[in-house]
């Protein structure tokens, strides 16, 4: 397995990890909400109730986002490699290792650090089409881009 499909594959853990939490929580919640009907009545009821409904709502949009990170990632696998940074690029520079694909952080792998970024993130946004042995500037500090596969 290459560093790359080594580094989609602790995405795509990442990610799956997440959605999985995310869905224990609303079944965990559902059965709350349904306790709460069988012990409750009155005022506290309704505003344990309207609690309830808003963490649901939260638990909801985050595993809409993680759904919508592991669509990303395999829009982000399925590229072919270019010569310039695109979405599913790994990037190697004179400071960082940056994978292209979502906001799953610091990965290490074989005693490298890698941190997966999303296409949108500040330090994407500056890699993205640039070739090997362009520079850039993150952070104030200038950076040679010295591989990209």
């Amino acid at each position: 397995m290459t560093t790359k499909q080594h580094l989609y594959s602790m995405c795509d853990e990442y990610v799956e990890s997440r959605i999985q939490r995310i869905l224990k929580s609303l079944k965990d919640l559902e059965e709350d909400m349904e306790n709460e009907g069988k012990n409750s009545a009155g005022d506290k009821y309704e505003t344990g109730r309207e609690m309830m409904s808003e963490e649901w709502n939260k638990l909801s949009n985050q595993l809409k986002e993680f759904k919508q990170q592991k669509d990303t990632l395999k829009l982000a696998k399925s590229r072919q490699d270019a010569q310039h940074v695109q979405l599913g690029s790994l990037v190697k520079t004179s400071a960082s290792n940056y994978f292209v694909s979502i906001p799953a952080g610091k990965l290490e792998l074989d005693n490298e650090i890698y941190y997966a970024v999303g296409a949108n993130s500040p330090v994407a946004r500056l890699l993205m089409g640039k070739l090997e042995g362009e520079e850039f500037e993150f952070n104030n500090i200038r950076n040679n881009i010295l591989t990209v596969n």
